[in-house]
């Protein structure tokens, strides 16, 4: 039996069986196989009311100990979007949100239908996504990183100083950053285990090896409890993903940044940003960077500079010519 790590209730065992095959065999991070868990547990919540099969007037605490293979071979195409309908309408989901719930719903039920053959037909085939708009990614300009650099101080500055060193100059995820260890850096070459447990090698510049090498003059080495770590919390052990959110949008602060706006991820945007629109990189290589899977997704940095396309206009060989100079 497995205990819901997002609501402390019971899952049944034919999804107890997807999130360890999700976990193991599709080796997914536990955020995405948690995201998961919750999109599916409120599926099937939602299915049970839909179908009179529970009394119990809170949704939240329905239980779906009993959803067995029965249940989920009565559901049709038209039970899925009524449930992207229910939380569109009345969870508020964004089309981000809903494009994540069609994800598991296509997952589980392929699971089901092509590794597990349990069920003899699968309606998530036909199930289509929203339509996502090209968000254009929230970043700092060349000038807010920089005094973004500069404004960072206190007793942790060497840490605080790599920290978002490494951010803004190699697009590093949240996670990334921190599970590294000191062996993983090879001269200019830092290894990082990435979505999926993907390993790729990212290319570390002066600035980012010689931010580290200046905290490492400070890292302590007495009473450490994580000696593999590169990044140590105040309390000498491994820092934690909440620690680094919180240092990123202290600095933020104190440089008279907008805190609210911009996190960890939008540094990682940054990076993204400036390589593309100062360092001219090609979008193959932005993609094995900051390690997409697709390059679709690396795709909104190429959105994201008009003055690239304004001065590409101005450069066309006829552009300075008007109707008052053909004479």
């Amino acid at each position: 039996m497995r205990i819901s790590t997002n609501n402390n209730i019971e899952l049944p065992p034919i999804l107890e069986e997807f999130l360890n095959y999700f976990s193991t065999i599709k080796a997914r991070s536990p955020n995405t196989v948690k995201a998961y868990e919750y999109d599916l547990v409120l599926f099937f919540r939602f299915i049970k009311v839909r179908k009179n099969l529970s009394s119990d007037s809170d949704f939240d605490q329905i239980d779906i100990s009993d959803v067995d293979i029965s249940l989920i071979e009565s559901i049709d195409l038209n039970d899925l979007y009524a449930y992207l309908s229910f939380v569109t309408h009345e969870r508020s989901n964004t089309p981000p949100a809903r494009a994540r719930k069609v994800a598991s719903l296509r997952s589980f039920y392929n699971y089901l239908y092509a590794k597990r053959k349990v069920i003899t037909k699968n309606p998530a085939l036909e199930l289509e996504s929203p339509k996502l708009g090209i968000r254009q990614p929230v970043y700092l300009t060349l000038d807010e990183s920089m005094k973004l650099l500069d404004s960072i101080d206190g007793p942790f500055k060497e840490r605080d100083y790599a920290i978002i060193t490494l951010f803004l100059n190699c697009g590093l995820r949240l996670s990334e950053l921190a599970n590294i260890n000191i062996s993983d850096i090879k001269d200019d070459k830092l290894t990082v285990i990435g979505k999926g447990n993907k390993q790729r090698t990212v290319y570390l510049n002066d600035a980012c090896i010689s931010a580290i090498n200046e905290y490492l003059k400070v890292r302590p080495h007495d009473g450490v409890k994580d000696k593999k770590a590169l990044f140590l919390s105040k309390r000498l052990q491994r820092i934690s993903i909440k620690t680094i959110q919180y240092i990123v949008k202290k600095h933020l602060k104190d440089a008279n940044l907008d805190g609210k706006k911009y996190s960890t991820h939008k540094l990682r945007h940054t990076a993204a940003t400036l390589m593309y629109r100062y360092g001219k990189v090609d979008i193959r290589t932005l993609q094995r960077l900051l390690g997409h899977s697709n390059v679709s997704t690396t795709q909104i940095y190429t959105h994201v500079d008009d003055s690239q396309l304004r001065d590409a206009v101005s450069k066309n060989p006829l552009s300075e010519l008007n109707s008052n100079n053909k004479n």
